[in-house]
C-alpha cells in the first residue's frame, strides 16, 4: 500500500510518496518533488496548478493522500494560497484525502520512529512523515 504526503510551504506542494510492505515503511522516489502555484489571483494559473496535479496522480496511480494541516488561525497560521492548493487536492476524483495534524503527525513518528532515506531531500522530509503517519495510522 502507498499514500502520497504532502506537506503545503507557501505556494507549493511539497511531495513524498512512502509505501508499507510487510511492517516496513520505504520512500517510492519519483522525479516530481512538489509542485507550485504561480500567481494565485489568476484563475488561469489555478487551473494550470489543478491540471498538473491531476496528471501527476494520475500518471503515478496514486489513490490515498495526507496533508499536513496548516493552522487556520494564529501565529502559525497558513496562508490564503495554502488553503487553495489543499482544495485543489481535496477535488481530486478517485482520491482519498486526509487532514493529518502535526500533532498526530508527531506522535506517530515517535512511536513507530520513521527512518528518513537518503533518497529525499531534506524539504520532503514532513511530506514523507505525513505519509508514513497516515500509512501506519491505517
Amino acid at each position: 500500500m502507498k499514500t502520497c504526503g504532502i506537506e503545503i510551504k507557501g505556494s507549493e506542494a511539497i511531495i513524498a510518496i512512502a509505501a508499507l510492505d510487510n511492517q516496513a515503511l520505504s520512500h517510492i522516489p519519483l522525479a516530481t518533488k512538489k509542485i507550485a502555484l504561480e500567481d494565485d489571483d489568476e484563475a488561469a494559473n489555478v487551473k494550470t496548478f489543478a491540471a498538473q496535479v491531476n496528471t501527476f496522480v494520475r500518471e503515478n496511480g496514486i489513490t490515498r493522500i495526507a496533508i499536513k494541516k496548516r493552522s487556520k488561525k494564529g501565529e502559525f497560521a497558513g496562508g490564503p494560497t495554502t488553503f487553495k492548493i489543499e482544495g485543489v487536492f481535496q477535488l481530486l476524483e478517485g482520491c482519498e484525502v486526509t487532514l493529518l495534524s502535526p500533532q498526530t503527525i508527531n506522535a506517530q513518528n515517535k512511536k513507530h520512529d520513521f527512518a528518513l532515506p537518503a533518497t529525499l531531500n531534506k524539504y520532503q522530509h514532513e511530506a514523507f512523515k505525513t505519509a508514513c503517519s497516515a500509512l501506519v495510522k491505517k
